[in-house]
């Protein structure tokens, strides 16, 4: 039996939503990409015990957080800038655009921890005892962060983001 069967049909079939939720967690295309990637290597390395007999992908996204709380903790990746880019000169934007570029800076002034709860609550629609189990912390902890990160977010946001 091959070490790695399954493996690519796995990586196949959740790599999209898996990029998704590295995006949401770092915030910049290029660094959910790493982690991902520094991810992956993590599940092929112990993908024979987990297709045996564990959840590759609760996994795999526990190993998301994890890796992007300890990657904010060493300060190695850059966050984008807290300012919004300059309008442009025609004055034009797409409303949407608006609200995604300002939410966008907010998610990137909340703790790491923070992050992590709204992402994995309200992105990922994940109950309190599933995100307390991939953070690997109580569900006590995750109810204080998701209210810190929420009352953060909306003082950080102007009111049309949330329209």
């Amino acid at each position: 039996m091959d070490h790695y069967e399954g493996f690519h049909e796995f990586v196949r079939t959740r790599q999209q939503s898996l990029m998704r939720t590295a995006y949401l967690l770092t915030g910049n295309p290029h660094l959910a990409e790493d982690l991902l990637q520094t991810v992956l290597t993590r599940v092929a390395s112990h993908w024979a015990k987990l297709a045996k007999d564990g959840n590759p992908e609760a996994y795999a996204r526990k190993a998301l957080v994890n890796q992007a709380i300890s990657w904010r903790r060493r300060k190695r990746v850059e966050l984008p800038g807290a300012e919004l880019p300059e309008p442009a000169e025609s004055g034009q934007h797409d409303e949407a655009t608006v609200r995604r570029l300002a939410l966008r800076n907010a998610l990137a002034k909340l703790t790491p921890k923070q992050r992590a709860v709204i992402v994995l609550r309200f992105y990922e629609d994940r109950s309190e005892h599933e995100t307390a189990q991939l953070m690997g912390v109580s569900i006590g902890t995750v109810k204080s962060q998701t209210s810190y990160a929420l009352s953060k977010l909306r003082a950080l946001t102007p009111k049309e983001v949330y329209r």
